[in-house]
């Protein structure tokens, strides 16, 4: 298959999952009746929940939460493929994954990934995020196949470690996922600016659905979710409203990138 038509959904999540997991559904069906063959949601779909030991004690294990078999029926009944973001999966050591899974169109769970690269950061504006106070980090990379290629998984953060892209297109990714809930300050100094640096370095699809507005706690997310293209070309942005963000890929696209520029191709060792 060489078009992909995709749908990220740009969501404003709060402190509830049941009332989360129900907007997703409702949007992800309305971008199937669009036409969506793949469907995507930001990190942090299950909820937000400030502070994070509140997150840490309610957030389900993994053979407990609802989001699990809901998707996977409605991926299976509508046909198409999903990938939810991240969810907060509760660990038995009591810490969190922050997880991503991607689920066929047969509704089957066909690849999860735990955030690698936790937010640990004092920003300019006061703000103080401590990711590893609850979360486990992941440890493994992830690559996926799909009809139209290799699916490389990340999560937020992880957008800022270029090498990690890199070696997942090695791997043989096409399409890098970077579902988000980046802060304000530091979207819009540089989102779609990591955004693009990562499509241009890779040769690679990018496609990154955001979280959006203010959420309990006071907490604000910048939104924009991007589809780039392997030229580095911005396809579609969902500014700064919840909503649905479509764009149609022309997987051919990636191969003429990299033709054009092979620089996956030309690593080489060097001395300091």
């Amino acid at each position: 298959m060489t078009t992909l038509k995709t749908a990220l959904l740009q969501l404003n999540s709060g402190p509830d999952i049941a009332e989360n997991l129900a907007v997703t559904e409702t949007m992800a069906r309305r971008a199937a009746q669009a036409g969506a063959q793949f469907i995507l949601t930001p990190e942090n779909t299950c909820h937000i929940l400030s502070p994070s030991t509140e997150k840490l004690r309610t957030s389900p294990m993994a053979e407990a939460h609802g989001a699990l078999p809901q998707f996977s029926a409605l991926a299976k009944e509508l046909g198409v493929w999903m990938l939810l973001g991240s969810l907060s999966i509760r660990l038995p050591e009591e810490r969190i994954a922050n997880r991503s899974y991607l689920i066929a169109a047969n509704g089957d769970i066909v690849a999860h990934y735990d955030k690698i690269h936790l937010f640990d950061v004092d920003l300019p504006t006061g703000e103080r995020h401590r990711e590893s106070d609850v979360v486990a980090a992941g440890k493994r990379a992830v690559v996926a196949d799909t009809p139209w290629g290799g699916v490389g998984l990340s999560i937020c953060y992880d957008l800022r470690f270029a090498h990690l892209y890199r070696a997942l297109a090695k791997k043989g990714a096409k399409i890098m996922t970077i579902p988000a809930a980046f802060t304000v300050p530091t979207g819009q100094a540089h989102w779609e600016t990591l955004l693009r640096a990562r499509a241009i370095e890779t040769g690679s699809y990018i496609l990154a659905p955001a979280q959006t507005g203010e959420h309990q706690g006071g907490r604000k997310t910048y939104g924009h979710s991007l589809v780039v293209s392997p030229w580095g070309e911005v396809i579609a942005d969902g500014g700064d409203e919840a909503g649905i963000v479509y764009a149609a890929l022309d997987m051919n696209a990636v191969d003429k990138a990299r033709g054009a520029i092979p620089a996956l191709s030309h690593d080489r060792d060097f001395d300091f």
